[in-house]
Protein backbone atom coordinates (compact mmCIF):
# COMPACT_ATOMS: atom_id res chain seq x y z
CA UNK A 1 0.00 0.00 0.00
CA UNK A 2 1.04 3.47 -0.81
CA UNK A 3 1.62 5.66 1.83
CA UNK A 4 -0.86 7.96 2.71
CA UNK A 5 -0.61 11.88 1.60
CA UNK A 6 -0.84 13.95 5.12
CA UNK A 7 -4.07 15.19 5.95
CA UNK A 8 -4.95 19.01 4.22
CA UNK A 9 -6.21 20.11 7.56
CA UNK A 10 -2.87 20.14 9.81
CA UNK A 11 -1.73 23.28 10.87
CA UNK A 12 1.61 22.16 9.92
CA UNK A 13 2.79 19.05 7.58
CA UNK A 14 5.45 16.82 8.36
CA UNK A 15 8.58 17.11 6.83
CA UNK A 16 10.34 14.79 8.53
CA UNK A 17 10.02 11.00 8.62
CA UNK A 18 10.29 10.78 12.59
CA UNK A 19 7.33 13.67 12.12
CA UNK A 20 5.58 11.54 10.04
CA UNK A 21 5.43 8.62 12.58
CA UNK A 22 4.72 11.22 15.15
CA UNK A 23 1.76 12.33 12.96
CA UNK A 24 0.25 8.69 11.85
CA UNK A 25 0.65 8.11 16.16
CA UNK A 26 -1.38 10.71 16.87
CA UNK A 27 -4.27 9.66 14.39
CA UNK A 28 -3.82 6.06 15.55
CA UNK A 29 -4.57 7.01 19.42
CA UNK A 30 -7.56 9.29 18.45
CA UNK A 31 -8.97 6.10 16.30
CA UNK A 32 -8.52 3.87 19.35
CA UNK A 33 -10.29 6.67 21.94
CA UNK A 34 -12.53 7.64 19.34
CA UNK A 35 -13.89 3.76 20.03
CA UNK A 36 -13.37 3.48 23.75
CA UNK A 37 -14.72 6.90 24.87
CA UNK A 38 -16.55 8.53 22.09
CA UNK A 39 -16.35 12.09 20.37
CA UNK A 40 -17.47 14.07 23.39
CA UNK A 41 -14.88 12.65 25.90
CA UNK A 42 -12.01 12.63 24.08
CA UNK A 43 -9.24 15.23 24.67
CA UNK A 44 -6.08 16.64 22.81
CA UNK A 45 -4.32 15.49 26.37
CA UNK A 46 -5.70 11.89 26.39
CA UNK A 47 -4.45 11.65 22.62
CA UNK A 48 -0.85 12.78 23.50
CA UNK A 49 -0.84 10.03 26.55
CA UNK A 50 -2.01 7.47 24.40
CA UNK A 51 0.40 8.44 21.44
CA UNK A 52 3.31 8.54 23.73
CA UNK A 53 4.04 12.47 22.61
CA UNK A 54 4.39 15.36 24.51
CA UNK A 55 0.79 17.57 24.22
CA UNK A 56 2.73 20.02 22.16
CA UNK A 57 3.27 17.62 19.69
CA UNK A 58 -0.14 17.24 19.53
CA UNK A 59 -0.49 21.17 19.15
CA UNK A 60 1.95 21.15 16.55
CA UNK A 61 -0.61 19.54 14.21
CA UNK A 62 -3.97 20.29 15.38
CA UNK A 63 -5.74 23.27 17.35
CA UNK A 64 -8.44 21.06 18.54
CA UNK A 65 -10.15 17.84 18.65
CA UNK A 66 -12.43 18.58 15.82
CA UNK A 67 -9.36 19.01 13.76
CA UNK A 68 -8.17 16.33 15.08
CA UNK A 69 -10.97 14.52 14.14
CA UNK A 70 -11.37 15.76 10.52
CA UNK A 71 -7.87 14.69 9.86
CA UNK A 72 -8.58 11.37 10.68
CA UNK A 73 -11.57 11.61 8.77
CA UNK A 74 -9.10 12.92 5.28
CA UNK A 75 -6.96 9.89 6.30
CA UNK A 76 -9.76 7.31 6.43
CA UNK A 77 -11.11 8.65 3.31
CA UNK A 78 -7.65 8.65 1.74
CA UNK A 79 -7.25 4.82 2.57
CA UNK A 80 -10.60 3.77 1.17
CA UNK A 81 -10.07 5.01 -1.79
CA UNK A 82 -6.68 3.74 -2.38
CA UNK A 83 -8.25 0.09 -1.29
CA UNK A 84 -11.19 0.65 -3.80
CA UNK A 85 -8.49 1.37 -6.82
CA UNK A 86 -6.25 -1.38 -5.59
CA UNK A 87 -9.22 -3.88 -5.81
CA UNK A 88 -10.19 -2.82 -8.96
CA UNK A 89 -6.39 -3.12 -10.20
CA UNK A 90 -7.04 -0.02 -12.64
CA UNK A 91 -9.11 -1.92 -15.06
CA UNK A 92 -11.11 0.35 -17.71
CA UNK A 93 -13.50 -2.75 -18.21
CA UNK A 94 -16.66 -0.90 -18.41
CA UNK A 95 -18.12 -3.02 -15.39
CA UNK A 96 -19.55 -0.54 -13.31
CA UNK A 97 -21.66 -2.78 -11.36
CA UNK A 98 -18.36 -4.48 -9.88
CA UNK A 99 -16.91 -0.49 -9.39
CA UNK A 100 -19.96 -0.96 -7.03
CA UNK A 101 -19.80 -3.70 -5.45
CA UNK A 102 -16.18 -2.77 -4.73
CA UNK A 103 -17.22 0.58 -3.22
CA UNK A 104 -19.34 -0.78 -1.04
CA UNK A 105 -17.68 -4.15 0.25
CA UNK A 106 -14.42 -1.57 0.95
CA UNK A 107 -16.54 0.76 2.68
CA UNK A 108 -18.30 -1.88 4.94
CA UNK A 109 -15.05 -3.63 5.69
CA UNK A 110 -13.82 -0.48 7.02
CA UNK A 111 -16.93 0.24 9.20
CA UNK A 112 -16.49 -3.35 10.76
CA UNK A 113 -13.01 -3.20 11.54
CA UNK A 114 -11.41 0.10 11.41
CA UNK A 115 -10.55 1.70 14.46
CA UNK A 116 -12.52 5.12 15.36
CA UNK A 117 -14.79 4.63 11.76
CA UNK A 118 -17.95 3.87 12.94
CA UNK A 119 -17.68 7.11 14.93
CA UNK A 120 -15.91 9.46 12.22
CA UNK A 121 -15.68 7.50 8.90
CA UNK A 122 -15.36 10.54 6.21
CA UNK A 123 -16.31 13.23 8.80
CA UNK A 124 -20.35 12.91 8.46
CA UNK A 125 -20.93 12.52 11.99
CA UNK A 126 -18.66 15.40 13.08
CA UNK A 127 -19.27 17.93 9.80
CA UNK A 128 -16.81 20.31 8.59
CA UNK A 129 -16.82 22.86 5.51
CA UNK A 130 -18.79 24.36 3.41
CA UNK A 131 -21.26 22.73 1.00
CA UNK A 132 -18.67 22.02 -1.41
CA UNK A 133 -16.36 20.46 1.22
CA UNK A 134 -18.80 18.54 3.56
CA UNK A 135 -18.24 15.11 3.64
CA UNK A 136 -20.42 13.01 1.07
CA UNK A 137 -18.94 15.72 -1.89
CA UNK A 138 -15.40 15.04 -0.71
CA UNK A 139 -16.46 11.19 -1.11
CA UNK A 140 -18.37 11.88 -4.70
CA UNK A 141 -15.84 13.87 -6.23
CA UNK A 142 -12.90 11.40 -4.88
CA UNK A 143 -15.27 8.21 -6.18
CA UNK A 144 -16.88 10.36 -9.49
CA UNK A 145 -13.11 10.33 -10.25
CA UNK A 146 -12.05 6.71 -9.81
CA UNK A 147 -14.79 5.45 -11.00
CA UNK A 148 -15.26 7.41 -14.38
CA UNK A 149 -11.62 6.10 -15.15
CA UNK A 150 -13.11 2.48 -14.76
CA UNK A 151 -15.97 3.04 -16.81
CA UNK A 152 -13.90 4.91 -19.43
CA UNK A 153 -15.91 7.91 -19.16
CA UNK A 154 -15.33 11.50 -18.40
CA UNK A 155 -16.44 12.52 -14.73
CA UNK A 156 -18.48 15.51 -16.29
CA UNK A 157 -21.29 17.41 -14.14
CA UNK A 158 -24.10 15.23 -14.50
CA UNK A 159 -22.05 11.94 -13.32
CA UNK A 160 -20.64 13.83 -9.99
CA UNK A 161 -24.30 15.03 -9.23
CA UNK A 162 -25.62 11.09 -10.02
CA UNK A 163 -22.37 9.97 -7.86
CA UNK A 164 -23.42 12.44 -5.05
CA UNK A 165 -26.58 11.09 -4.72
CA UNK A 166 -25.63 7.28 -5.23
CA UNK A 167 -22.96 8.37 -1.60
CA UNK A 168 -25.69 10.41 -0.15
CA UNK A 169 -27.87 6.90 -0.55
CA UNK A 170 -25.92 4.74 0.29
CA UNK A 171 -24.18 5.92 3.35
CA UNK A 172 -28.22 6.99 4.89
CA UNK A 173 -28.51 3.28 4.35
CA UNK A 174 -25.60 1.42 5.45
CA UNK A 175 -26.17 3.82 8.98
CA UNK A 176 -29.55 2.45 9.46
CA UNK A 177 -27.59 -1.39 8.32
CA UNK A 178 -25.81 -0.60 11.64
CA UNK A 179 -28.37 0.85 13.84
CA UNK A 180 -30.31 -2.82 13.01
CA UNK A 181 -26.86 -4.77 13.99
CA UNK A 182 -23.26 -4.34 15.10
CA UNK A 183 -22.17 -5.93 12.18
CA UNK A 184 -24.36 -4.16 9.82
CA UNK A 185 -28.07 -5.43 9.15
CA UNK A 186 -27.59 -8.23 6.10
CA UNK A 187 -30.76 -7.60 4.46
CA UNK A 188 -30.85 -3.79 4.59
CA UNK A 189 -27.06 -4.08 3.06
CA UNK A 190 -28.42 -6.08 -0.13
CA UNK A 191 -31.16 -4.05 -0.26
CA UNK A 192 -28.73 -0.71 -0.58
CA UNK A 193 -26.91 -3.07 -2.95
CA UNK A 194 -30.27 -3.62 -5.52
CA UNK A 195 -30.90 0.43 -4.99
CA UNK A 196 -27.55 1.83 -6.41
CA UNK A 197 -27.61 -1.35 -8.85
CA UNK A 198 -31.27 0.31 -10.03
CA UNK A 199 -30.01 4.01 -9.64
CA UNK A 200 -26.97 3.94 -11.12
CA UNK A 201 -28.35 1.92 -14.21
CA UNK A 202 -30.04 4.64 -15.56
CA UNK A 203 -27.25 6.83 -15.83
CA UNK A 204 -24.22 4.00 -16.74
CA UNK A 205 -26.37 1.10 -18.49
Amino acid sequence: MKPVPPPTSLRRAPVQRRSAERLTRILDACADLLDEVGYEALSTRAVALRAGVPIGSVYRFFGNKRAMADALAERNLDRFTERVAERLGGTRDGDWRTAVDAVLDEYLDMKRTAPGFGLVDFGNQIPVGGRRGAPNHRVADRLGDLLAGHIGRAPDEDLRRTFLVAVETADCLVHLAFRASPEGDERIIEETRTLLRAYLGRVLD
